[in-house]
């Protein structure tokens, strides 16, 4: 079992930044960040395997990076140049193998609660 807890959340205005944390309680080999706006599907937002191999979604290319720190078995999403569209609820996401599926929900087994990012319009 691996447990996932998000923080980091908030509101911030059109513009501004935030940095997404996620504590996981054992290794994973494939992290993720997920979101989920209202009415709408989940989404994978970035992902990065121990090897180093990261993606993202179009929509944040250049304005969200993803990172982890193995020793405290920490992922982290840093969300600059924010936009109204990336309000949603952000999950972090675990799997305890290489994904090549990176952002496809389904590929992972292990899911923090959420955290709630508001960017007002």
């Amino acid at each position: 079992q691996v447990q996932l807890v998000e923080s980091g959340g908030g509101s911030v205005q059109a513009g501004g930044s935030l940095r997404l944390s996620c504590a996981a309680s054992g290794y994973s080999f494939t992290m993720a960040w997920f979101r989920q706006a209202p009415g709408k599907e989940r989404e994978g937002v970035a992902a990065i395997r121990d090897d180093g191999i990261t993606t993202y979604a179009d929509s944040v290319k250049g304005r969200f990076t993803i990172s982890k720190d193995n020793a405290k078995n920490t992922l982290y999403l840093q969300m600059n140049s924010l936009k109204p569209e990336d309000t949603a609820v952000y999950y972090c996401a675990a799997e305890r193998r290489w994904l090549y599926l990176l952002l496809k929900t389904y590929e992972y087994t292990y899911w923090g609660q959420g955290t709630q990012v508001t960017v007002p319009a």
